[in-house]
């Protein structure tokens, strides 16, 4: 567990004994979850934020017309819920469902927000990365939903994904979730996707996926 943890910037090369005493700091509970379970749902209190150790979170949130839209797709070693949590959010504007079995760390802020929070400055500073990290994923988003075509969307989205993981690469989606990310129609996205494939700009098989290099297309 605490390899996938130290992928976190809360635990990042720390030793087993720091690990384990950061988790006491955040008063950590794990919680084992089936796929399709809700781990959070819209309007409930935010008291404490999830750290995936296994599977996959969707977080997600219903338009005035119930439509659907996915804000982020979470893997292990990453978080979620963190500002909410910090905030105190009474109702959560969000719902997140696991879409694996997983098995989250539940943490509480209340050792930061305590009389002696002050003082522990390794645990403000790495929280604090963890924020500024997570507002660069929402910048990702958002180079994504600014693009005019479904094209665009599309690369840029898969480019963003071949930058942190290399050439061959999952998507944490499947078509309908891609699509929902994606706001577009999923029909519309499987036949541009078929598209891109047959022209050589892509190749992949269900959610493994490659960029093609340019000299192969």
């Amino acid at each position: 567990m605490y390899s996938v943890i130290r992928q976190c910037p809360l635990f990042s090369n720390l030793s087993d004994d720091e690990i384990r005493q950061t988790l006491s700091f955040y008063d950590a509970q794990a919680k084992k979850y089936a796929k399709g379970e809700f781990v959070l749902r819209a309007g409930e209190p935010v008291v404490r934020f999830g750290l995936i150790v296994s599977g996959a979170v969707q977080i997600m949130m219903d338009d005035l017309d119930g439509h659907h839209t996915i804000m982020a797709s979470v893997s292990p070693g990453q978080t979620f819920a963190e500002s909410l949590c910090y905030q105190g959010a009474q109702e959560s504007p969000v719902y997140a469902m696991s879409v694996e079995n997983s098995e989250i760390l539940w943490l509480s802020v209340s050792g930061l927000k305590g009389e002696n929070g002050a003082g522990h400055c390794m645990h403000c500073q790495r929280f604090i990365r963890m924020l500024a990290t997570k507002t660069l994923s929402m910048n990702d988003r958002i180079q994504v939903l600014s693009k005019p075509t479904l094209r665009e969307k599309l690369m840029t989205m898969l480019t963003q994904f071949s930058t942190r993981e290399g050439r061959n690469f999952n998507l944490p989606f499947d078509r309908n979730a891609m699509a929902v990310y994606l706001g577009v129609n999923r029909s519309a996205l499987s036949r541009e996707l078929g598209k891109m494939k047959q022209e050589g700009r892509i190749d992949f098989y269900k959610n493994s996926f490659t960029i093609l290099p340019e000299k192969k297309r």
